[in-house]
C-alpha cells in the first residue's frame, strides 16, 4: 500500500512540476492573441477598393489593416486594376479604329475560334446573327441580337482577348476588333471608323430588352411570409412542358416521329432496290458520241487561267468557313458553290436564302463575273438584308482571282 502512494505521488508531482515550466516557458516566449480590437481592424481607406493588399511582411503597426497586418493599395496598383468600361464610355481610353483593320486583326487573332465573319467555330461562341431569334425557345445570343451595351464587347476583347495571350492588343486594335464585330452584326458600315468620341453613340439592338433588377422589392415579401404547407393551390394542371429541354417528353409526338421514320426507311430501300434497273436502261440510251454540251465545256476549260485559278484558291480560303466546293460539297452556314458561275442566284436546294436574294434569283438574276464582282466588292450593297457577314474583297485582283476559282467549279 504504502508502495504504492510512493509511486503515484511521485508521478503527480513530476506531472505538475511539468506544467509549471511549460506555462512559464510560454508566458515568457509566445506573442499574446490579439484582443478583440485588433481582430476587428480598422476598415479600407479606399472604399472603391473593396480590399487590402497584404505584403509579404506583416506589418508591426496595428492600424494598417486586419490583425495588423497588410496596407492600402497605391494609387498605381489601383490604377493598374482599374480597367473597366461602363454602358456611358466612363473608363475608355483614347483612341479609334476602323473596320478594315479590325478584319484583317479579327482574321489573325479571332477566327480561329469565333470564325472568320463572327459565326463561331465549333463550340466557340457566336459574335455575330441571331437578330430575329430571341422570340425562339433556343435564341442564338450574340453581341449584335442579345447584349445590351457595346462597352461589354470592348472591355472582354480588352481584359481577356485573344485566348491564351490576354491584354497583348493595343488600343486602337481594341477599337479596330470591336467596329468589326458591329459590322459583322450588320449595324455600321465598312468605312465605320470607332473611337472614345463616338462610342456612347452606338446603341445595340437589345439595349431596351432587359429590366431592373427589383427582386428586393418584389419577391423578398412574397418569400419571406410564412410558408403553406398544404392545400396552397385548388387545382395543380401542366400548363407548359419543356420541349427545348425535352425533359417532359410527349409521348404522342415521339410516336409520330417514330411512324415516319420507319416510314423513310423502308422509302429509301425501296428506292435503292429499284436503281440498279434504272441506271441500266439509262445506259441502254446513252450516245456513244459525248453530248454537244460537254463538247461546248472543253474549250471554256482550256481557256482557264490556271495560275489565276490556283490564286483564286488561295483567296477562297476566305470563305471556305461557310462555303464547301468540290466533290461532296454541302450547305453549311452558306449554300455550296459548285456550279455557281452561271447559276440563278438563291437557286440552290436546300438553303434558306435571305428574302432579297430569293427575289432576285426569281426576277432572272444569274451569277457571271460582273454580278460575283459587284456582290464579293461589297455584298451588303449588292443583295440588301443578305445573310452573308463576309466584308469584301478589297483588291481587283482577288476578285479576278475568285472568279476564275468559282469557274473552275463550275464547269
Amino acid at each position: 500500500m504504502s508502495k504504492s502512494l510512493n509511486l503515484y505521488g511521485g508521478l503527480a508531482l513530476g506531472s505538475v512540476a511539468m506544467l509549471t515550466a511549460a506555462y512559464n516557458f510560454a508566458d515568457r516566449n509566445v506573442t499574446p492573441f490579439p484582443t478583440d480590437a485588433r481582430l476587428q481592424g480598422e476598415a479600407p481607406s479606399n472604399p472603391d477598393l473593396g480590399f487590402m493588399v497584404r505584403p509579404a511582411v506583416a506589418s508591426t503597426s496595428t492600424s494598417d489593416g486586419p490583425l495588423g497586418i497588410g496596407r492600402v493599395a497605391l494609387p498605381e496598383e489601383v490604377a493598374a486594376w482599374d480597367l473597366d468600361v461602363r454602358p456611358d464610355g466612363h473608363g475608355l481610353p483614347v483612341g479609334s479604329g476602323n473596320v478594315a483593320d479590325g478584319d484583317e486583326l479579327f482574321q489573325d487573332y479571332c477566327a480561329v475560334c469565333h470564325g472568320v465573319f463572327a459565326e463561331g467555330v465549333d463550340n466557340w461562341p457566336k459574335l455575330a446573327g441571331g437578330s430575329d431569334t430571341l422570340d425562339r425557345d433556343d435564341p442564338l445570343k450574340t453581341v449584335g441580337s442579345y447584349w445590351p451595351h457595346l462597352s461589354t464587347a470592348w472591355d472582354y476583347v480588352n481584359r481577356s482577348m485573344p485566348f491564351g495571350n490576354a491584354q497583348s492588343l493595343a488600343t486602337d486594335e481594341v477599337y479596330a476588333i470591336t467596329a468589326y464585330i458591329l459590322y459583322s452584326n450588320d449595324l455600321v458600315d465598312d468605312d465605320f471608323v470607332l473611337s472614345n468620341e463616338n462610342f456612347s453613340e452606338i446603341v445595340l439592338p437589345n439595349a431596351d430588352g432587359f429590366i431592373i433588377d427589383d427582386r428586393d422589392e418584389t419577391e423578398l415579401p412574397v418569400f419571406s411570409q410564412e410558408p403553406c404547407m398544404e392545400n396552397c393551390k385548388e387545382a395543380v394542371e401542366i400548363t407548359m412542358r419543356a420541349t427545348v429541354l425535352d425533359v417532359t417528353p410527349d409521348q404522342t409526338a415521339a410516336r409520330e416521329a417514330f411512324i415516319a421514320e420507319e416510314a423513310a426507311e423502308a422509302e429509301a430501300e425501296a428506292a435503292e432496290e429499284s436503281q440498279p434497273a434504272a441506271e441500266t436502261a439509262a445506259t441502254a440510251t446513252e450516245p456513244s458520241e459525248p453530248a454537244a454540251s460537254e463538247t461546248a465545256a472543253a474549250p471554256a476549260t482550256a481557256a482557264l487561267d490556271m495560275e489565276l485559278v490556283a490564286a483564286g484558291e488561295k483567296v477562297f480560303k476566305k470563305c471556305a468557313a461557310c462555303h464547301q466546293v468540290g466533290e461532296g460539297a454541302q450547305n453549311k452556314t452558306g449554300p455550296h458553290l459548285n456550279g455557281v458561275m452561271g447559276r440563278t442566284l438563291g437557286s440552290v436546294e436546300g438553303f434558306n436564302y435571305s428574302k432579297t436574294m430569293a427575289e432576285m434569283g426569281a426576277a432572272g438574276a444569274v451569277w457571271d463575273d460582273e454580278s460575283m464582282a459587284a456582290f464579293m466588292t461589297k455584298p451588303r450593297d449588292y443583295v440588301k438584308g443578305t445573310k452573308m457577314s463576309f466584308a469584301g474583297l478589297k483588291k481587283e485582283d482577288e476578285i479576278a482571282a475568285i472568279n476564275a476559282f468559282l469557274h473552275s467549279v463550275s464547269q
